[in-house]
């Protein structure tokens, strides 16, 4: 009985941290690069969060095992009270780039980790700063503007179509900065009534 209420405080007392905690994690800079996109690295991740869990009584351990299917990387986060929570991950070894077995299980190992700490402390993470200039938003063309960019394409040749769409997808996603040069390009490009199909 005793223990069960030693259990119950304990869960209540890192929920409570918990809960604290998360409005002190900043999302993580993704400066970690790779052929198909960037991620945050372990290194940022642990420097940003650590001295954060220290202050609300987390610490964070890793557990690695090697299994027939792969690696499995399980994340330990203990609050000083006592309560513990765990999260695990079972990845293949990462053999992309030509890595030789060592450098394939630190890959997955590094991987798993990074994975498994965002998890415990619902850490997000974010492109890398671009001293605000994704944080300004675009300013898309009209409607009205759309539905002549729309008439334009319909108008021209079917490889202006596709370039578009590789580039804009859709009319309405032009920015309203590209909208006269498009235009004007476009109208170049549109084949005179009698020769269209």
């Amino acid at each position: 009985m005793q223990e069960r209420v030693l259990d119950r405080q304990a869960l209540m007392a890192y929920s409570a941290a918990m809960a604290a905690m998360q409005t002190e994690l900043p999302s993580i800079a993704e400066r970690g690069k790779t052929n198909t996109g960037h991620y945050a690295t372990l290194e940022d991740i642990v420097d940003t969060v650590r001295p954060i869990m220290k202050r609300h009584g987390f610490a964070v351990s890793f557990r690695i095992q090697t299994q027939e299917r792969g690696i499995q990387v399980t994340g330990v986060l203990m609050h000083k009270d006592g309560h513990r929570e765990e999260t695990s991950m079972l990845l293949p070894a990462d053999t992309s780039g030509s890595k030789n077995a060592v450098q394939a299980f630190g890959s997955s190992t590094s991987y798993g980790k990074r994975y498994v700490l965002c998890a415990l402390l619902n850490i997000t993470t974010r492109g890398q700063d671009d001293d605000g200039h994704a944080a300004a938003p675009v300013k898309r063309v009209t409607p009205f503007q759309a539905g002549q960019l729309k008439q334009l394409i319909a108008a021209c040749p079917t490889t202006t179509q596709e370039w578009f769409v590789g580039k804009y997808g859709e009319a309405e996603q032009v920015s309203r900065s590209d909208f006269d040069k498009l235009r004007a390009s476009l109208t170049k490009r549109a084949l005179p009534t009698h020769q269209r199909h």
